[in-house]
């Protein structure tokens, strides 16, 4: 081993550099991007089986998913681990989660009916999972339009913050949208609901620990309710003669 590579400094997972983000951010979009591929290459070697569009709607339909409860992880992680880069990768899970969303509704749309409009809403309005997976498809669109930092600006951050807490309920509708679409084993519907629980059940004991905390602050400073604390700093007189 050489000298240089022994005096190098080893890399600070907490606190990453601007140039390590960058490429971390490149290798997570291609990452991003072989679901995607591995598709398209599946498609053209008739290696989806039996019924390829079937198979295109599932694989999509479950990515979305992944990919939802992935971007709704990265709090719950920076949190706990204090990796706050973590933050600078929620945006690109974000848009590959409506990525997904949108190939899925266009495999629905596009190959499996056909464009026929008729029968497309026939079945959102007569079958409940389709009900439930469209409502979440079209209640997604608002967050990949308002993901830029121009849309923030423009919304402003507390609007901004409450149009996208809408992430929790649609990830609620994506879990029953599988949980109803399965009909047989409810393995993976069951993990999904777990994972989402256990990451929705986090922020809500995250939030209660903020409020303990403000409130044992506040407290700290102003003592218990009904009784004013003076204060107001008295410098003590030396006692010297």
């Amino acid at each position: 081993m050489t000298t240089t590579a022994l005096n190098r400094p080893a890399m600070n997972v907490r606190n990453l550099t601007a140039p390590q983000i960058s490429t971390l951010k490149a290798l997570l979009f291609l990452l991003c991007l072989m679901p995607a591929g591995l598709l398209v290459k599946g498609f053209f070697d008739d290696a989806l089986g039996a019924n390829p569009i079937e198979a295109i709607t599932h694989a999509t339909g479950e990515w979305t998913l992944r990919f939802l409860l992935i971007t709704l992880a990265v709090t719950p992680l920076r949190k706990l681990t204090h990796w706050h880069w973590l933050i600078r990768l929620r945006r690109m899970l974000g848009l590959f989660t409506f990525f997904y969303a949108l190939l899925h509704f266009l495999t629905y749309v596009v190959l499996d009916q056909f464009f026929d409009g008729a029968a497309i809403v026939l079945d959102v309005l007569k079958r409940p999972y389709i009900t439930v997976g469209f409502s979440a498809f079209v209640l997604l669109i608002p967050l990949a339009v308002t993901s830029t930092n121009a849309m923030v600006r423009r919304l402003g951050g507390r609007r901004w913050q409450a149009l996208h807490r809408s992430v929790y309920g649609i990830a609620i509708l994506g879990v029953m949208h599988y949980w109803w679409l399965v009909k047989s084993d409810l393995t993976q519907p069951i993990l999904y609901g777990l994972v989402l629980a256990a990451l929705l059940g986090f922020r809500v004991w995250w939030r209660n620990e903020e409020r303990k905390a403000q409130l044992a602050g506040k407290f700290a400073m102003e003592g218990p309710p009904g009784v004013k604390i003076n204060q107001r700093i008295i410098p003590i007189k030396s006692q010297t003669p």
